[in-house]
């Protein structure tokens, strides 16, 4: 069973930092893009950076310059560091792979969702 773990929510000021992680854990043969969306309370869940299995990255507008996304694939591990943080960036963040598993094919897992709230 196939199984995303996010950690690294919290409470933080304006113009602060966060780093989320997010470990994925099983068997499995191999894991593709992961990323990391959120959601804000009354809104659509949003993607916020996707990572390909080569390091491809690409952001929403309104966190580029001020999030990256990494990964390392010996931990089957994404990383989100999120700097100058802003109150809009307030959501449940959730980690999402594309992943090959045994028994499972090819499909998408996600984590269970960590806060993240940005005070003004």
């Amino acid at each position: 069973q196939v199984q995303l773990v996010e950690s690294g929510g919290g409470l933080v000021q304006a113009g602060g930092s966060l780093r989320l992680s997010c470990s994925a854990s099983g068997i499995m043969f191999s894991i593709n893009g992961m990323g990391w969306h959120r959601q804000a309370p009354g809104k659509q869940r949003e993607l916020v950076a996707r990572i390909t299995g080569d390091g491809g990255t690409n952001y929403a507008d309104s966190v580029k310059g001020r999030f990256t996304i990494s990964r390392n694939n010996a931990k089957n591990t994404v990383y989100l560091e999120m700097n100058s943080m802003k109150p809009e960036d307030t959501a449940v963040y959730y980690c999402a792979a594309e992943i090959i598993a045994v028994g499972a094919g090819l499909r998408s897992y996600w984590g269970q969702g960590t806060q993240v709230t940005v005070s003004s």
